[in-house]
């Protein structure tokens, strides 16, 4: 039998029991958000996992995405390669991370299928590893300068420029460049901070302090729960601090199980993350969630969700779930949301000050969910109210193709919020329709 033939029969048998599960638990439980979100009862244990993910398609020309009402977009630039994250320099440089995942070794026929699945959805294959730089001189709002500012990188992700260095977060560690204002390019050696072992959850989102002597960078698991062992996790599933005059770094925060994007809230100066959590459990057990995070907290992972919600899946550690500290609101699940940044209120029309969240949207659960960039109001340094579209139409109506999937979100230097697209390969620009 051929290999797309046994891949066709794995599909069939993924679509079959996630079917036949869905028939038997009855309607689709309730989107899992908020700060008191319904958590459906985890579903039973050797249940075939879903596997369902869009076709990427890309956008047709003059095609874009579905902004809120009082709100537009325009591209800002195009015809990139899977870009990922935003930097946006003191001069109003854009800078874009341009890298994806890379496939790993086959485990499973079911990883086997998954891999396939991501590859058709554009998830997964040769990373440009590129830092792109992008300008807008004429202040239109579309770049017209664009070149290479780095090359030959490890699948970089984020990026954080303090004084004249420049700092980029490579899948295997933090990496620090000399940095002259306004060059085009940097090509100098640089100096590796801290390493970080590759391979699973491969993002490494950066985070400067306010005063520029520390970074935050954050580590994913390189499984789902630990099902290789807690030995091969040692210093994953974690949020780093690096003080930068030192170049010691230590574990911040820890049980996070893939925390990408990092944000301060300015009113009580607190770090917030955006974290995607465990699979197999249903199609809303457990949520992603945004959260703040606390000095040495310890989330959860792998022992527990939500606070302390057991995952009978995993070997326990009834001290570790005793300390797991409640994420603050939930994002439903498996919506795979990375990207985040703070908003100050009037930056878009009508909407206050809060966090915005690229959610990239999901490939394991039976009605697709995220595939669009929303806003969480705060009130007082805490999550205040529902969140809101900014922007949907990523994902086709019939879910059979996605058109992009949205990731990094920036303020942009002309005080617009910027979007990364990773599968129309698109940095979109939202601004106020007048």
């Amino acid at each position: 039998m051929s290999m797309s033939h046994t891949f066709a029969r794995i599909v069939a048998l993924v679509g079959a029991g996630a079917l036949l599960w869905r028939r038997q638990q009855g309607a689709q439980p309730k989107p899992a958000w908020g700060d008191a979100p319904e958590i459906p009862t985890a579903k039973p244990q050797g249940a075939i996992p879903t596997l369902k993910m869009p076709t990427a398609r890309g956008w047709d020309p003059g095609q874009k995405p579905t902004a809120a009402p009082g709100l537009k977009v325009n591209a800002f630039a195009d015809g990139l390669d899977h870009p990922r994250w935003i930097d946006v320099l003191p001069n109003g440089d854009v800078l874009v991370a341009e890298a994806t995942q890379i496939a790993g070794p086959v485990r499973t026929l079911f990883h086997y299928a998954m891999q396939a699945t991501m590859r058709r959805a554009a998830a997964l294959g040769a990373s440009a590893n590129r830092i792109t730089l992008l300008r807008d001189k004429d202040g239109d709002g579309v770049a017209e300068t664009r070149g290479a500012f780095m090359e030959g990188l490890s699948q970089p992700f984020g990026m954080a420029l303090v004084g004249d260095t420049f700092y980029v977060g490579n899948t295997d560690g933090v990496v620090a460049f000399p940095y002259a204002a306004g060059a085009d390019r940097i090509t100098a050696a640089g100096k590796k901070l801290v390493a970080f072992k590759p391979g699973g959850h491969w993002t490494r989102s950066l985070l400067a302090s306010a005063d520029g002597t520390k970074l935050y960078a954050g580590v994913g698991s390189l499984s789902n729960i630990a099902e290789s062992g807690m030995e091969v996790e040692q210093g994953r599933a974690a949020i780093y601090e690096l003080d930068i005059a030192s170049g010691k770094s230590r574990i911040f925060a820890s049980g996070l199980r893939n925390a990408v994007g990092l944000a301060w809230e300015p009113t009580a100066n607190v770090l917030w993350t955006v974290v995607n959590e465990r699979d197999g459990l249903g199609d809303e057990t457990p949520p992603d969630y945004l959260t703040s995070v606390h000095d040495g907290g310890f989330y959860g992972w792998p022992y527990c969700y939500w606070g302390q919600t057991v995952d009978d899946r995993v070997p326990q550690d009834p001290a570790m779930v005793a300390k797991a500290i409640q994420p603050d609101y939930a994002l439903g699940g498996h919506t795979a949301s990375l990207g985040l940044c703070w908003m100050p209120s009037g930056t878009l029309p009508g909407f206050p000050d809060g966090m915005v969240i690229g959610q990239h949207g999901s490939w394991n659960r039976s009605t697709l969910s995220g595939y669009k960039v929303v806003f969480v109001p705060f009130e007082n340094g805490r999550p205040s109210g529902p969140a809101r579209d900014i922007l949907s139409g990523f994902l086709a109506a019939d879910e059979k193709v996605s058109y992009g999937r949205p990731v990094g979100v920036a303020l942009g230097p002309d005080g617009s919020l910027l979007v990364a697209d990773d599968v129309g390969n698109v940095i979109w620009r939202v601004t106020g329709e007048r």
